[in-house]
């Protein structure tokens, strides 16, 4: 398995695994925790699996936790996606940076985002399945949301956005957010 970090993403990593083709198809690998390790990454940190499947032109996101955010791995298992990571974390050397990947069930790359960047991605086929791996429990009162057409993040989505959440339909802008994430980080400091 190749692991990639991600310029514009400080801490981010492309994970590639090598997959073994024959008549049958193909077999890989998808985890190894040896392999996050040596990025840095602990692989027991990791406390929820879940799985989205999206249609053609959908867009989920932007998003992103506050509190101590939420590091995830992303892989698309079948189909594929535009992944779209920024990072939102006041003192990273990429803050506000930009990385854009497509992510496909041929690959079976995945992407580790670390905590406190947005994620979204957009379906390019006519279903994708998109697998998270995530660290941290849910809590919904942690989660933060932000207009995936934000002029100031100027996401390039490549296919015409065909559907989106109402949550994701009524998100506010980057500025916005910022001052959620950043009010929110003033009332942890204070507790």
């Amino acid at each position: 398995m190749k692991v990639t970090e991600v310029p514009a993403i400080a801490g981010a990593f492309l994970f590639e695994p090598t997959p073994f083709a024959d008549e049958r198809g193909f077999f890989c690998r998808t985890f190894d925790a040896d392999v996050a390790r040596s990025a840095g990454i602990d692989p027991d940190a990791f406390v929820q699996d879940s799985l989205s499947r999206s249609v053609r032109g959908v867009v989920r996101g932007m998003h992103l936790r506050s509190g101590a955010g939420e590091a995830k791995l992303v892989r698309c298992s079948s189909g594929r996606i535009f992944d779209v990571v920024v990072d939102l974390r006041p003192g990273s050397p990429t803050y506000l940076g930009r990385a854009t990947f497509e992510l496909s069930g041929e690959t079976q790359a995945t992407l580790y985002v670390p905590a406190g960047c947005a994620h979204g991605f957009q379906a390019l086929t006519e279903t994708a399945d998109t697998s998270y791996r995530i660290d941290r429990p849910h809590d919904p009162a942690e989660d933060v949301t932000i207009a995936f057409d934000d002029p100031e993040l100027a996401v390039p989505w490549p296919l015409p956005v065909t559907t989106t959440s109402e949550r994701d339909r009524k998100a506010p802008g980057l500025a916005e957010a910022l001052r959620t994430l950043e009010a929110r980080r003033a009332e942890v400091k204070q507790a």
